[in-house]
């Protein structure tokens, strides 16, 4: 794990993941080296200082890039566009729920990153599922030499995390050389569903996640017979549970097991293991909807996958990294072990050799991510090699 700042692992984890997303070296340096002693303040005052940082360098590239779109030069631009929506999501994501323009930064960051997708031609779009006369937003990769109705991987958040930055991580891209398409959705209690549409967080994750596979079953591109899921951190709960109570997915995959994450509350409760976020409590009220600290403890009760496993009846992959400092490693192996009827379940714990031991692979996604690409292509019958 880069560690920039030795005593804040919520800020190393968001540099990391920027670097995972395409964050430049010499950047990260310009903004990191201005806040470390930042970086040992209180909350309010050292994510604020994190904020002005990040945002200022968004803003220096997108001043760059319009300088770029003005010569006609739109590859360039849409470049600096991709990473100045890095770094105003990388900040965003550290605000405090109900911090003085928090709503106004996220709204910039997907105006910039819709700007970059467009400039560069990426193989990627945005979609809207219509969800309980709402939407869930979701981003589209098709495929790449599927001439018909391809495989699909749907793809959710965990806590905190959003849509774009699972994008930029790269399986989607990942997945399209491999002949199988995404759908990287913002479901309840995460991004756009979250902060724009007030949709918090349920624990029968299985309610939004039939919605997905409904509108998905009427796409032409989608070959409705050969769906699957991933779920990412908190996703470890929520993909394991869909699948279980949504038989028409094909297969499902955890990238960080999540298996009991009421437990996890408790040990946070003893500062036991690491928060991803500043104002953990806070956000996690945020995200369920939780009128105070005793309300969400017993929201929470109902966050695990005990007497549920035995449902699945597909392959399921469950991955880990070997020292996740925010789950435990034996939550991998309860969840594998509960999966008593899939016909092709395997735990994969990742170790140093390979990286990405980390949790979810975030200080370093790419061998994993591609483990869990090939896993998906052989089981949903895509391809692993050219």
């Amino acid at each position: 794990m880069f560690k920039y700042f030795p005593t804040n692992y919520p800020w190393n984890l968001s540099v990391d993941l920027a670097l995972e997303m395409g964050a430049r070296i010499g950047e990260i340096e310009a903004m990191c080296a201005p806040l470390i002693d930042a970086s040992k303040a209180q909350d309010a005052a050292g994510t604020q200082a994190f904020r002005e940082t990040w945002a200022a360098m968004a803003d220096k590239l997108c001043a760059l890039a319009e300088e770029d779109e003005s010569c006609g030069r739109g590859f360039s631009a849409g470049e600096k566009y991709n990473r100045a929506a890095t770094y105003l999501l990388t900040c965003e994501r550290l605000q405090a729920h109900g911090a003085p323009g928090r709503t106004a930064l996220y709204e910039r960051f997907l105006y910039v990153f819709a700007k970059g997708l467009a400039l560069t031609g990426e193989n990627c779009k945005r979609v809207e599922i219509p969800y309980e006369g709402k939407v869930l937003s979701a981003l589209y990769v098709r495929a790449e030499g599927v001439p018909g109705p391809a495989p699909i991987l749907v793809q959710v958040n965990g806590l905190d995390s959003t849509k774009e930055m699972k994008h930029r991580v790269g399986l989607p891209a990942w997945l399209a050389k491999r002949g199988v398409s995404s759908l990287v959705v913002d479901q309840p209690g995460t991004g756009e569903a979250l902060r724009l549409h007030g949709l918090i967080a349920r624990f029968d994750s299985e309610h939004w996640a039939s919605r997905v596979v409904d509108w998905l079953e009427q796409q032409p591109d989608v070959d409705a017979k050969r769906i699957g899921m991933e779920g990412v951190s908190l996703g470890g709960y929520y993909c394991p549970r869909a699948v279980a109570f949504e038989p028409r997915f094909a297969c499902g995959v955890v990238w960080g097991a999540n298996h009991d994450w009421r437990d996890v509350q408790k040990k946070r409760l003893d500062k036991e293991g690491s928060f991803p976020v500043p104002h953990y409590w806070s956000h996690v009220r945020w995200v369920w909807g939780a009128q105070d600290q005793d309300d969400f403890m017993r929201i929470a009760e109902n966050v695990h996958l005990d007497g549920i496993l035995d449902r699945i009846k597909v392959p399921f992959l469950v991955t880990h990294g070997e020292k996740d400092s925010q789950i435990p490693l034996k939550w991998a192996t309860r969840t594998y072990e509960q999966l008593v009827n899939s016909p092709k379940r395997e735990l994969k714990v990742f170790t140093e050799r390979e990286g990405g031991v980390q949790h979810s692979s975030f200080d370093n996604s790419i061998n994993a991510g591609q483990y869990i690409a090939d896993w998906v292509a052989e089981t949903l019958a895509g391809r692993t090699a050219s």
